[in-house]
């Protein structure tokens, strides 16, 4: 595909846990968009974005944010409000799709097989475990695994967990209780109204947290999953639905458990990511390089969708 030749400007960094990530999706996006002859003005996002955005007058902006507030509507309103065209999801989309609890009330009801457990305040924790152990503590609204913690029987946070255990318990005030789902983790990319390949990840060690996922060697990525296809085109078909339900704009990544003793029935979503990682070790190009879409073309594609979005309107 050709593009236009355009002023675009990379939206990178902020203040979330996810900055070093976003600094160097950021700046992989915009070489790549120098390489093909665009104008890039690169911005790391600060309390002044919207009048350096204002400044720059792009015709369109490559939104590299990961985190709040570049990943949970807020940013994506002000840009809305300045009229500006930019890429990935919108607003509404975007609040929903960063909330765990919202993202259940949003896809469960269509079908789409997603862990049980309920939102439990802190204080709770420390009197007695919300569900039955082993389960999962996480934040009800970060991404890239960010405070999740895996309490099991043999765990050294304390039973009941003790609040001097390093956990996010310390950070948040509240947290979300899910059942741990054994198994597999298994991931999906979707560019526009594709879903491309399933992605198994498989932690060197531990599980698929934050280091495992940005730290080179940590884990092993096995694109394509060495998988029954039944469970191939179930998450195909499941990403596809996610994103089409969440009203996902560009691409998204869906998040899967697949506990491989219930076949399909052992298949669950975790959750869609919006703004998914465009590092070297990032799953959604490695999956559209598999596929034969070079990392230039992949980020030429995200804006054209964004181009097509602003001429529908």
């Amino acid at each position: 595909m050709t593009l236009p030749k355009l002023h675009v400007a990379v939206l990178m960094g902020g203040w979330s846990n996810e900055r070093p990530v976003s600094l160097m999706s950021g700046g992989e996006i915009a070489t790549a968009l120098e390489e093909r002859g665009h104008k890039v003005t690169r911005i790391d996002m600060d309390r002044e974005v919207a009048q350096r955005l204002a400044e720059a007058a792009p015709d369109v902006v490559f939104n590299a944010l990961h985190g709040s507030p570049g990943e949970d509507g807020s940013v994506q309103g002000m840009m809305d409000l300045m009229g500006l065209t930019y890429t990935h999801s919108g607003m509404v989309t975007s609040v929903i799709a960063i909330d765990k609890e919202l993202t259940k009330q949003a896809l469960v009801p269509h079908g789409i097989p997603m862990p049980g457990g309920r939102i439990v305040p802190v204080a709770e924790i420390f009197e007695r475990d919300p569900l039955e152990r082993p389960y999962v503590l996480k934040p009800v609204n970060e991404g890239s695994s960010v405070g999740v913690a895996i309490v099991t029987n043999e765990g050294n946070y304390g039973n009941p967990i003790s609040p001097q255990a390093k956990g996010p318990w310390q950070e948040f005030k509240e947290l979300l209780a899910e059942p741990y789902i054994r198994g597999r983790e298994l991931t999906t990319a979707v560019l526009g109204d594709r879903a491309l390949m399933v992605t198994e990840l498989r932690p060197k060690s531990g599980f698929y947290d934050f280091d495992a996922k940005y730290t080179e060697g940590m884990t092993e990525h096995v694109c394509p999953a060495e998988i029954p296809d039944e469970i191939t085109q179930a998450c195909l078909d499941i990403a596809l639905r996610c994103h089409q339900l969440l009203g996902c704009k560009g691409c998204s990544r869906t998040d899967f458990r697949w506990d491989d003793s219930q076949g399909l029935a052992g298949l669950f979503v975790l959750e869609t990511n919006t703004q998914p990682g465009m590092t070297p070790l990032s799953l959604v190009p490695e999956q559209a390089k598999h596929l034969g879409i070079s990392f230039g073309d992949l980020v030429e594609m995200i804006i054209a969708d964004a181009l097509s979005e602003k001429e529908a309107k």
